[in-house]
């Protein structure tokens, strides 16, 4: 039976992906609903603020429910949200056994849920297929813990580890179906962070870019000490339609900030480290505001603060068959880097993809 659970584990997983990147900062889960060893019903999360997975999968069925096994990812929640509780919509539907995936560590769910259920008489099942669900949610998890978001640092590199040659010149040193993946992951994140001296090198418009049924542009923050974003850089004259965050410093005039403010730009004034924005800082504030996931897509130095800063939680490296070289060609960490073999970040869970002509390679920061 627990084989079994797994294979239905599983589909419900793949189910809640659907909504990634649409319900930040509440996390991915699918349900299933099972009859006589057949599918009756599915649903997953698919924006924040809309029916949970375990209400869109009853709202689905295709046929009675009474009796039936519902297979969830997450623990059902049985308080007043977004939503109304979950619970009460699965022992209104008659269902008699609920197999939950793991259960929320979200203090207004977390054993609630389950405790609800049981009251009813409908037998609960905890346990499932936790590591893949808990790695699904890393995002949730880990902003529900610690109210910081999940951070990723991502870049594309040649084989000797550098970012652009000694002219600057970096578009592109890798193939387009690397720069796809780049893109899916701006697609499952809330926010993505560079430094101001991307913005005004590459004037990106640090948006989704693939071809998707349906898109989710994250959250942009350039981290300026001293306000030297342009104005008329395409993120400064897009920020009314896209929500940007600039993160600085006292250093930044109160005309430049008004300025930004003009423009739609949330200035959000941070202390210093080593002159520059203090990185956990703004992990902190930005934490705060719901944003659960970022992406720094940054140059060296923003690598080095945020690695100095201990704020990186993974790291995805874009890997083109090329040797660059030149002594001031531009790496991926730059500043001082780390003076001690013992101090540098080093990574876990190893995975390593062929995409094209290039290899992605991603870990885990250890800690």
């Amino acid at each position: 039976m627990r084989y079994l659970n797994t294979e239905w584990m599983k589909r419900a997983i793949t189910i809640a992906q659907k909504g990634e990147g649409f319900v930040n900062p509440n996390p991915l889960v699918g349900a299933i609903i099972l009859k006589d060893k057949k599918i009756i019903g599915e649903g997953y999360h698919a924006y924040y603020g809309g029916p949970h997975a375990e209400v869109n999968a009853i709202n689905q069925a295709t046929e009675n429910t009474k009796g039936a096994t519902m297979f969830v990812t997450l623990e059902p929640c049985n308080h007043f949200g977004k939503t109304p509780p979950c619970t009460e919509a699965i022992i209104a539907s008659g269902i008699s056994k609920v197999v939950v995936g793991m259960l929320d560590p979200n203090e207004l769910v977390t054993g609630k849920g389950i405790q609800r259920l049981r009251e009813a008489g409908i037998q609960v099942e905890v346990g499932c297929l936790e590591q893949a669900i808990a790695e699904q949610n890393r995002f949730f998890l880990k902003h529900i813990q610690d109210k910081k978001p999940y951070v990723i640092m991502k870049y594309a590199a040649s084989l000797d580890g550098k970012i652009a040659t000694a002219t600057g010149e970096s578009k592109w040193i890798t193939g387009e179906e690397a720069r796809k993946a780049g893109h899916q992951l701006r697609q499952q994140v809330a926010g993505i962070l560079v430094g101001v001296n991307t913005v005004i090198k590459d004037d990106p418009m640090l948006n989704v870019r693939i071809e998707k049924e349906r898109l989710s542009h994250p959250i942009r923050i350039i981290v300026d000490s001293t306000g030297k974003t342009p104005l008329d850089s395409q993120i400064v004259q897009t920020a009314k339609e896209m929500t940007t965050i600039i993160a600085t410093t006292d250093k930044m005039d109160k005309d430049k900030q008004k300025a930004y403010e003009a423009m739609g730009i949330e200035v959000i004034r941070l202390p210093e480290v080593d002159q520059h924005v203090d990185m956990k800082v703004l992990m902190h504030e930005v934490g705060q505001r719901g944003i659960n996931s970022i992406l720094i897509e940054g140059g060296g130095t923003i690598h080095e603060s945020a690695l100095k800063a201990d704020i990186v939680d993974e790291v995805v490296v874009l890997l083109a068959p090329k040797l660059i070289g030149g002594k001031n060609a531009l790496t991926a960490v730059e500043g001082k880097g780390f003076a001690r073999l013992a101090e540098v970040p080093a990574l876990r869970d190893m995975e390593v993809k062929v995409l094209g002509q290039d290899i992605m390679i991603k870990g885990k920061v250890r800690r």
